[in-house]
This record gives C-alpha cells, sequence and structure tokens, in this order.
C-alpha cells in the first residue's frame, strides 16, 4: 500500500467533485465556514461514505491504516469513481498484488492477422509500457517506419517527445487529449508494477518533455479515453484530421490502436493513399 499514493489520489478526486453533483437524496452536514475550493469537503465526503471524519482526514494525510474493501467500495460510490479508478483505488489501497512486467507479452497470430487484415486502417500493438510491439504497413507509413527505431524508442511516448517535428506529429495546442489518454493508461500500468524502473523512466521522461501529460499526471488521470482526435500535419499529406481509438484486447494486456477520419472527408481520402 502506497499511503500517499492513495491520499493524493483520494484528495484529488474528492476535489473534482461539486455540491452539485452529490445526489439530492444525499445529506451533506451544513457548512459551519465559508467555501474556500469548488470541491467537496472532507467532512462531506466522510458522510457520503459512511465513515468517520477523523478517519478519513487521517486517509488523506496518509496516516491512516489500510482500509477494508468495503469502506474502499464505500469511498468509490461516495467520490463518484469509475470502473477504472475503483480499480485505480483498490491498488493503491494494497488489495491487489503487483503484477510482473519483466517477461514480454507474446503478439498472438490472430492479431498479427488482424493488423494485416485492416489494410488502409493504420494500426498498431502497444503494451502496458506502450511500447509498439507490432503495426500494420498504414501505421507505419502515418507514423514512423517502427522497424528503423531500436525496441527502447520504438515507443509511443517517446515518439511524441522526441521526435517532434520530424514524423506525423500534431499541429501545436491540438493534441492535450493524448497526454492525458497516456497518463491515465500508464498511471495504471504504474501501479500494476511498482517496481518496475524501465516504467518510471519512461513516466519521468515524457513528464519532463510535455506539460500536459505532467499535469494529467499529478491530476491521477486513471480515466482512459477510448478515442482522441488529432491535427497531424503528414509530411506528404499535409494536414490530416484523424480520430485515435484504443480497444483493450480481451484476455490479454495488449491493446489496438487505430487511426481513421470521417467518411468522405479529404482526411480519410489521404489515409486511403499513404
Amino acid at each position: 500500500m502506497s499511503s500517499q499514493e492513495l491520499a493524493d489520489f483520494l484528495r484529488r478526486r474528492r476535489e473534482d467533485l461539486r455540491p452539485e453533483d452529490v445526489p439530492a437524496e444525499a445529506m451533506l452536514p451544513p457548512g459551519r465556514r465559508a467555501r474556500r475550493t469548488p470541491g467537496l469537503r472532507r467532512e462531506e465526503v466522510a458522510v457520503l461514505a459512511q465513515v468517520s471524519v477523523s478517519y478519513y482526514e487521517r486517509l488523506e494525510r496518509g496516516r491512516a491504516p489500510r482500509p477494508s474493501p468495503q469502506v474502499l467500495s464505500s469511498l468509490a460510490k461516495a467520490l463518484q469513481l469509475n470502473e477504472a479508478e475503483r480499480d485505480h483505488l483498490a491498488r493503491v489501497a494494497g488489495h491487489v498484488l503487483p503484477g510482473d512486467n519483466t517477461t514480454p507479452e507474446q503478439v498472438p497470430e490472430h492479431v498479427r492477422q488482424l493488423l494485416g487484415r485492416l489494410d488502409d486502417i493504420p494500426a498498431y500493438i502497444v503494451n502496458d509500457r506502450q511500447d509498439v510491439v507490432a503495426w500494420n504497413a498504414a501505421a507505419a507509413a502515418l507514423v514512423t517506419d517502427f522497424s528503423r527505431l531500436t525496441p527502447h524508442d520504438r515507443n509511443v511516448t517517446r515518439i511524441s517527445a522526441r521526435f517532434r517535428g520530424t514524423l506525423c506529429t500534431g499541429a501545436p495546442g491540438s493534441e492535450s487529449g493524448f497526454p492525458q489518454q497516456v497518463a491515465a493508461e500508464l498511471r495504471a500500468a504504474s501501479v500494476r508494477y511498482p517496481t518496475d524502473n524501465v516504467l518510471a523512466e519512461l513516466i519521468n521522461e515524457f513528464a519532463a518533455h510535455d506539460p500536459d501529460f505532467a499535469s494529467s499526471w499529478r491530476n491521477h488521470a486513471v480515466r482512459r479515453m477510448p478515442s482522441v482526435r488529432k491535427n497531424l500535419h503528414h509530411p506528404t499529406q499535409g494536414e490530416l484530421e484523424i480520430d485515435r481509438y484504443t480497444l483493450t484486447l480481451p484476455g490479454s494486456k495488449l491493446s489496438l490502436v487505430m487511426y481513421t477520419a470521417e467518411a468522405g472527408s479529404p482526411s480519410a481520402a489521404a489515409l486511403k493513399s499513404l
């Protein structure tokens, strides 16, 4: 259990909630002082979760013993956490055993076949660390020739940080959703693999290069974003407006990333001509 990680996560999610977000049937305690921040007060979360105010305050200070699964469930309901945030809460509270990220997961043959059948849809497979472990020809034409990169550099965060301006990169100010999406994925991975030094190095590296990622990381963003709109400048196709979709592959720790464009648009035509 990481007491400080748990404390910071609870505080961030409490500050995200507004009194008007609380269901009408829930009775918040009357305020004894002016509300200095827009989020809920600690005593309000304690009442909603049906725990003592002193215990909840100790949780947010990192000084309380590990909460039980029942308490975590009550806190998750009070803070209106989604499934990804509930899983993250359980992991930082020490109720899920850490995983082993030292043995690379093999890409199943049927997944490789799927990549080939996508034809003019750029697609690739990433693992928990966001390493690109398989790709199709359209993805290589849109993003970069992954085969020319070392395995160390064949990572979507390193490609975004190190090769900005030399590959198919986003227009200034158009990619805030992508760092948020990656922050959510890497935050979840960091809790599953707390001793993974390679993952920790990657996170620190990306945070140093991208302020949007750093901000999302500090805010404990763990809500996954299945799609992100990107405005890209391709060296031969020019400006493209495309959507980046991420789908988790059942029964594995791998995800399928696909790039599509609105049917009939110039961007869709450009993708077909890659």
